[in-house]
């Protein structure tokens, strides 16, 4: 190489990208982030709302077979759609169902009393036409008494959602040999007349014990809790928080499926103690009553 041709080399500038070459650096679109999220949302409240929904047990009043602290799911569709249906209950009281058809004896269901914009979570007793009463705790249809049957008492792990306050369960507080605590409770196996049986907690005599006779009017079913002395179904006014009677069936807003886990109430801030929370063998299991032949 001659030293002419290394002066025309050092004197070339080096080529660089012109400017209109580079990459330009994407601006956030705000408005198309703003409608993804609206849409997922709207996407959840449309499933809550038509299809499935999950469902956290507050309350006693359905014990034996849902404890305070179970989350179970909620189908939205097996009776149709009502007023009720939406999620957080937005609507007025409004007539009528959607592809409507009534419950069947012994499903349990959400439903929302009409003075207020909440769920409750009972066992639908009776059904339209049927004569209904209630007479020293054993429920009558039609005349004729719903068998039940004394089981064994059954024993209910003592936890932060499950205190066994001594009024509603007096005297069922009990220790075993190993210092654990228990509630132990009095049941009954009920057998409604298309065969769907269930287990109820009866502590004895009781102002829910006498009920009726009512007559269930059309499109319009019976309510209770199966904790029978401490629910606030449809034998209680709704001035104490009952359901004030057979409610209208646009008042269901659905029917409850299966427990996807249960919550002993005992964790606290600490993570650690989240797991330990967990009440084992609730998982999964099936909230369709089962089904017996009904005795004659």
């Amino acid at each position: 190489m001659t030293a002419a041709d290394m002066t025309e080399n050092e004197s070339a500038p080096s080529e660089q990208p012109s400017p209109a070459s580079e990459p330009e650096k994407a601006s956030l679109d705000w408005w198309h982030e703003a409608k993804s999220i609206a849409l997922l949302i709207l996407a959840v409240l449309a499933f809550h709302s038509f299809v499935a929904k999950p469902f956290y047990i507050p309350s006693e009043s359905m014990m034996p077979v849902l404890l305070k602290g179970d989350r179970l799911v909620v189908s939205k569709y097996p009776y149709g759609w009502s007023y009720v249906s939406p999620s957080f209950h937005p609507l007025p009281f409004l007539k009528g169902r959607i592809f409507g058809r009534l419950p069947e004896r012994g499903d349990i269901v959400i439903v929302s009393p009409q003075n207020k914009r909440e769920d409750y979570i009972k066992r639908v007793i009776g059904l339209p036409g049927d004569i209904l009463e209630v007479r020293g705790g054993q429920v009558v249809l039609n005349g004729v008494p719903v068998p039940q049957r004394a089981l064994k008492p059954i024993r209910i792990p003592v936890d932060g959602n499950a205190p066994c306050p001594p009024m509603q369960f007096p005297g069922a507080l009990v220790t075993d040999a190993n210092g654990k605590s228990w509630c132990e409770l009095p049941v009954r196996q009920e057998v409604l007349p298309n065969g769907r049986s269930y287990v109820t907690i009866d502590m004895g005599p009781s102002t829910l014990d006498w009920y009726g006779p009512v007559r269930i009017p059309a499109n319009h079913v019976f309510l209770m809790g199966d904790n029978r002395d401490n629910s606030a179904d449809s034998r209680a006014p709704l001035e104490e928080n009952g359901l004030g009677g057979p409610v209208p069936w646009e008042a269901i807003g659905g029917r409850a499926e299966f427990i996807t886990f249960s919550l002993d109430g005992d964790a606290s801030w600490n993570p650690l103690s989240w797991l330990h929370a967990f009440r084992g063998g609730r998982a999964g299991n099936s909230l369709r009553p089962a089904s017996v032949t009904p005795p004659k």
